[in-house]
């Protein structure tokens, strides 16, 4: 149901405005005219995150968002109907972008739109997995026990988003520097003693010629080579976008060495098992269970197979099969689904993998990590030293020179 935003006046000349929900602006213009009202102006309005050129650069912080699921789940425990939960949760955020979205979902859940509903209209906030926890839980009258799962499974996404990033910032802190080193060097150090050699004469060694055409052609021609660069990271951005250009990304984090794809590959299994673990444990229907879990898995590769799983169980197969006979997932996860098939716990069990896969993904970044810290300073002394070494050989022969 959308909201439109309107002007009209009443049987006394009255002008009034406001915002009223209806299916298309047919039935809305229906519900002015029962009310009284004769519309002046009548336009749909975007759901919040929809308007204006900057607000899509506006983002909730997912730990505002596990704080609303929270509250909302122990305001609901308590009783307090959705609506109210929801004006209180209003007033108390301290993210306007969130309030705002909470302020339309508030506004249709009053107009009688259902609550499920009215957070689909608000995808940038809130994604399937949420929407479709909320439509289990109010179809099966559980609606705050699911809401509290749906914080976990946040709390739980965050804290894994948040290993692989802290084991990022170090290498790309020092690849960054050394590569602004490197720039600082071949611009302004080197061509001191370009004016020196060119002073002294003679036939300069292999490396140093090969420094100084380095550093002349970067002082030459770095008003292209650097948008160039620009424009180069842009393309292979949009690039990654691009259906094909994601699923040749996807393979290739998976087969890079140094233990990264097995990172990658560790990262996405234990969000696979968590995701599909909250689906299943909120009542959610398998098959969807399992479409939503594809699309939230974060890998191409991931989610072709999790595609063929769906196809499978809806042909009647049991999801461990489809699962032990893919060579993406390891033998471990198919076999722990299906004890937690025969057992009636799936949901505990993939919890468990993803447990499982989570430590990993801490053992294996703690591995990767005491790993590039060698190779990196190893690189970067090359990369420096070759520099060095390349400027001072010609002073070794300067006696020659000078002769």
């Amino acid at each position: 149901m959308a909201a439109f935003t309107y002007e009209a006046i009443n049987a006394q000349g009255l002008e009034s405005s406001g915002v009223i929900h209806a299916p298309d602006t047919f039935a809305a213009t229906d519900l002015l005219q029962a009310r009284g009202l004769l519309p002046r102006s009548l336009a749909e309005r975007a759901a919040a995150g929809e308007t204006g050129v900057g607000s899509r650069f506006k983002r909730v912080k997912p730990k505002s968002l596990q704080i609303f699921a929270r509250q909302l789940a122990t305001m609901i425990e308590a009783g307090v109907s959705v609506v109210a939960a929801l004006v209180t949760l209003e007033e108390q955020t301290n993210d306007s972008y969130l309030s705002q979205t909470i302020a339309d979902v508030r506004s249709d859940v009053e107009s009688g739109v259902v609550f499920s509903r009215a957070l689909a209209r608000h995808p940038k906030v809130f994604n399937r997995l949420f929407v479709s926890m909320v439509e289990a839980g109010e179809s099966s009258g559980t609606l705050d026990t699911v809401l509290d799962r749906v914080a976990t499974q946040i709390e739980k996404e965050t804290q894994l988003k948040r290993r692989v990033r802290g084991a990022m910032v170090y290498p790309a802190v020092v690849l960054s520097f050394a590569t602004l080193v490197l720039i600082f060097m071949l611009l302004f150090i080197v061509p001191v003693f370009v004016d020196v050699f060119a002073d002294l004469g003679g036939e300069l060694p292999k490396p140093t010629q090969i420094v100084m055409g380095a550093s002349n052609m970067l002082r030459g021609y770095w008003f292209i080579i650097f948008p160039t660069l620009i424009v180069l990271a842009l393309g292979l951005r949009k690039l990654k976008r691009t259906e094909q250009g994601r699923r040749s990304w996807d393979r290739f984090k998976l087969k890079v060495p140094m233990k990264i794809g097995d990172v990658v590959q560790k990262v996405a299994l234990a969000r696979f098992s968590r995701s599909l673990s909250t689906l299943v444990a909120a009542g959610v229907d398998i098959i969807q269970a399992l479409e939503i879990t594809g699309a939230t898995a974060g890998n191409y590769v991931i989610e072709s197979s999790l595609a063929d799983v769906r196809t499978r169980v809806h042909e009647g197969a049991r999801i461990s099969d489809p699962l032990i006979e893919d060579s993406v997932f390891p033998p471990m996860v198919g076999q722990m689904v299906k004890i937690g098939e025969e057992t009636g716990e799936l949901d505990k069990m993939l919890g468990k993998i993803a447990d499982f896969y989570e430590d990993e993904v801490d053992a294996s970044i703690h591995a990767l990590t005491s790993i590039i810290e060698p190779i990196l300073m190893i690189g970067v002394g090359i990369m420096v030293g070759t520099i060095v070494i390349a400027m001072y050989l010609p002073m070794f022969k300067l006696l020659t020179l000078i002769e």
